[in-house]
Order: C-alpha cells, then structure tokens, then sequence
C-alpha cells in the first residue's frame, strides 16, 4: 500500500526552471552580509578576544577596520595575531602579540621589553599554518621548521616584569620523527574575530584579491569565528566569477566598503644595476658588501627558483646577465617577482619581503602565505639566499636574535628547514664592527636552523660547509690565508680547487 507524498510546509515552494530546483521561503529575507560602516560591523567584537589581522606591511592591511576598532576604547584585552599590530599597540588595547616579526615597530618593542604585553614570536610559515589549521578543523601539526631552536626548547620569553626580569616563558614543542628527520608539533590557532582585506566582495560575502594582496588574508578570514571584510569595490553578485572566488561567502560575515587610501611603506622605483648595488652596500663600508652582492650574483643560475632574504640578498638578481632566467619566489605569495617598478607604475599591492614596491614578470603568479610557505618547506625552491648572525662550522645559522633586541624570526626558520633540497647560502660580513668573527666552531647567538648552511658568501672568502667542516673555495688575494685564519673562529680545510675570489 503506497503512502501519501507529505507536503511540504505552505511557507516554501518548489520552483524548476529547467533542470534547476531550488526553494524560496516567504519568511526569510534574501542573504546580504554588507554593512553600512566599520562601526556597525564589528559591533559583535567583545574584550578579550582572539583577532587575526590580516596583511603583510601595509600591503592588504584592514585600515578602516582597524581604525574603527582602535576607536572603541571600551574594547581590549585582545590577542592580536598579526604581522601588523598598528595602531591597537598606540590604543593599549592589545594584551598579547603573536607575531613572526617586529623589525622597526619600537612601541611593540618597547611595551614588550617593559611588561606591558606578552609577545610570542613565532616563524612566519608556522602562524600561516597554525591558522590555516584552525581553519581547517586540525587541532596541530608537524613541521620541519624550527626544530634545534629556542622555538621548539621553550626558552623565548613571553613577558617580562617592568624590572626587566623574565615572567613568563614559551612552552617547549613536543618533537617526532617521520621518515628519519626531526619535526615539531604546534598546535592550531583558533580565531574570534578576523579583519581581513580584500579586492572584490559581494553580499553574498564571495570575495577576490588582487595580485599580492592575498598574503595572510585568507587564511585568516577562513578561520575565525566573525569574519569581517573590508573591500576595495562591492559587486553585484555573478560580477566574479565562480574560478576567482579566493575567499567563499561560507566563511564571511559582514562586508564593509573601504575608507582608508592605500598606503605604500617602502616606495622603491627601478634603478640600474649599479644603484641597485650602491644603495644595499652603503656609503661607508669599504666596498665589503658591493663584493659580497657581486659574488652572489654568480649563484644565480638559469632555471632556478630562488628566495631571497631582505638585504644583500635582495641587490643580487639586478646583476644577473641578460639571457640567465630566474624565478624569484617571495614568502607573502609571488612567484615571478620583477624588479621595482618605474615612477609612476608603483603599486600598493605588490611589494616583497623587504616591503619595498616590486613588479612581476611575465607568467608570474600570486598566491596566500600559507601556498607560499608549502613551497619552501617541501624543498620546491632551488635556492635560498639570506644574510646572518653567525654560521658555525658545521652549518647552523643564528640571524634573529641579538641580546637586548626584539626583532624576530620572520620567514627565515621555514627557509632553512629543509636543506636536503633547498641549497642554503648565507651572505654576510666576515667580521662584525667590533671585529669579532662572525664565523665560529658554534654559535653563541639563538639558532635559526641546525646544520642548513651550504655555502657562505663573505667580503672576503667563500666557504662550504660540509659534515666534516669548513671548506675554504675562495678568498681574496689580498688576504693571505694565515691572516683569514686569526679572522675566523673556526678552522678549515682549503678546497682542492681553490681559486681567487670571483667579485
């Protein structure tokens, strides 16, 4: 005996256009997600909250997010996750900072040091991850990064007392090995609210990016519990298509139109080769860093994909020869970075690790940090390229720490963690101003990453680090080997090849 079909309650109907079917309810208003203000949309943000912000220097920044939110000075207590704490830090507002890199930000620097908040540095590849995991409903992760650093031991401090003494300290990272190499475990990081910026969104809350403005952004914005957008251009919906939604409407809450101009941090215009290398070198130097950034060039070769560190590093592909193809790969999502751009041609948007103005080149690609990271990490990249501390005989790289000062790990930990496949070389000075060796039997200097250094690039010698030691290819002719010997706090064995320094 057939059963009677059960109609569906009178408030929904049944529509076919085709072979389309889909339901209407008289009680539900159709779906906009689109504030009148920043005011009204972070409304729902409460004290203490957990608050990604999106953003790589001032490229894809949240400002009029930001801004409304510093306004609210009954709001705080906040945990910020960003590489971009602005003016939360000038407000009071932010009880603790988990960031990847201080650089210039002296407030940050100065409230940390004096107790007023809690900082927590972590690699840049690992926060990308942490909320990438959160975002995916992971709770934690293994990653080669940081394994062998004060990162993974535990001995970061956290917080100090005004007296400058340590309050609190890091937590150690539980370690694992997969496949015979050393991992460590972090565990997910779950937002409140996120402040993300972007391009193009809808009411739907579908949104895209433009070039580099992805960086942390999506990432972000997939993770918190309120997530809301700031949009350069609100769209009718269809105006995006289907492939070039970055960000879905799922993940978003409220859409507000952008306020703020774009601002750029480091305005850089095309120069020639030889400027590019007088301006990285410096008035002062004696020539030392111009060698170094000439010498380097030579380890550009065609075909390579290469990251490369702010500094020295950054001068080297202005002097790569015409004809030699080299793929630049940079942590906030390019690859394919051009050189600066012409006056007039700049762009807020795309900028690289330095946060200087960049272009791209031809079949170039732009991509989220987390995309970015994944790269480095499973050894895609041929060759990465970065300046140092201190580089003991043996390849471990100290380049983020110096006692007293809080400048932070940036990208650096991730760049390194997997050598096997990603040749590390290291350009620096061969002594410091004091005229101390920066080259040592084991660095006194907090470690970036354990045995990862291939090649060391000075002002006056080129070194190999293998497992047996110090290798010398290269030094200066003016400089006998006995004199490089009192230079360098670590001994060496001279290559069976051994030639003249090729500035």
């Amino acid at each position: 005996m057939s059963r009677p079909i059960p109609r569906a309650p009178s408030q929904w109907r049944r529509c076919f256009a085709g072979s389309r079917m889909f339901s209407v309810s008289a009680n539900r208003l159709r779906i906009d997600k689109i504030s009148l203000s920043a005011d009204e949309a972070i409304r729902n943000v409460r004290s203490g909250s957990t608050i990604l912000v999106g953003g790589f220097g001032f490229s894809g920044v949240p400002a009029t997010l930001i801004n409304s939110l510093r306004d609210r000075m009954d709001l705080g207590n906040f945990t910020v996750v960003s590489n971009n704490a602005g003016q939360l830090l000038e407000t009071g507002q932010i009880a603790k900072m988990i960031a990847s890199y201080v650089g210039e930000n002296k407030l940050l620097e100065s409230q940390y040091l004096k107790g007023k908040l809690e900082l927590e540095l972590v690699p840049q590849g690992t926060i990308a991850e942490r909320c990438a995991a959160g975002a995916a409903g992971v709770p934690a992760f293994y990653t080669p990064a940081a394994y062998g650093t004060i990162v993974q031991t535990g001995e970061l401090p956290l917080r100090y007392n005004p007296d400058k003494t340590v309050a609190a300290m890091s937590k150690p990272r539980e370690t694992r090995v997969f496949n015979g190499k050393n991992f460590v475990m972090e565990e997910s990081i779950l937002g409140d609210v996120a402040l993300v910026k972007v391009n193009k969104a809808d009411r739907l809350g579908n949104c895209t990016f433009r070039k580099a403005q992805n960086n942390f952004n999506e990432i972000m914005g997939k993770n918190a519990k309120y997530t809301v957008v700031e949009a350069d251009e609100i769209v009718q919906v269809g105006d995006i298509l289907p492939e070039n939604v970055h960000l879905q409407g799922i993940y978003v809450d409220k859409v507000v139109l952008s306020t703020q101009a774009k601002k750029i941090e480091k305005l850089t215009l095309a120069k020639t080769p030889d400027e590019v290398v007088e301006t990285a070198s410096g008035p002062r130097d004696g020539g030392k860093r111009e060698r170094i950034i000439r010498r380097a060039a030579k380890e550009l070769k065609d075909g390579m994909y290469v990251n490369l560190g702010i500094g020295i590093p950054l001068a080297t592909p202005g002097l790569v020869p015409e004809g030699v193809e080299v793929i630049l790969q940079s942590e906030n999502g390019i690859l394919g970075m051009g050189r600066y751009p012409e006056k007039g041609q700049e762009d807020p948007d795309l900028i690289n690790p330095g946060k200087e103005t960049v272009t791209l080149n031809p079949g170039a690609s732009v991509f989220r940090s987390h995309e970015s990271f994944g790269m480095i990490r499973a050894g895609k990249i041929d060759v990465t390229m970065l300046g140092a501390l201190q580089v003991s005989e043996h390849g471990d790289l100290a380049n983020f720490m110096l006692p007293g000062k809080v400048k932070g790990i940036g990208g650096a930990m991730d760049l390194v963690a997997n050598p096997e496949k990603t040749r590390v070389i290291v350009t620096m000075e061969h002594v410091d101003r004091k005229g101390n060796p920066k080259i040592l039997e084991n660095c006194t200097f907090p470690l970036t990453g354990q045995r990862c250094v291939s090649r060391i690039i000075t002002d006056i010698a080129v070194f190999d680090c293998t497992p047996k030691g110090l290798v010398l290819r290269e030094l200066v002719p003016r400089i006998s080997v006995e004199k490089l010997k009192l230079m360098t706090g670590a001994g060496f064995q001279i290559a069976e090849d051994f030639k003249d320094y090729e500035a």
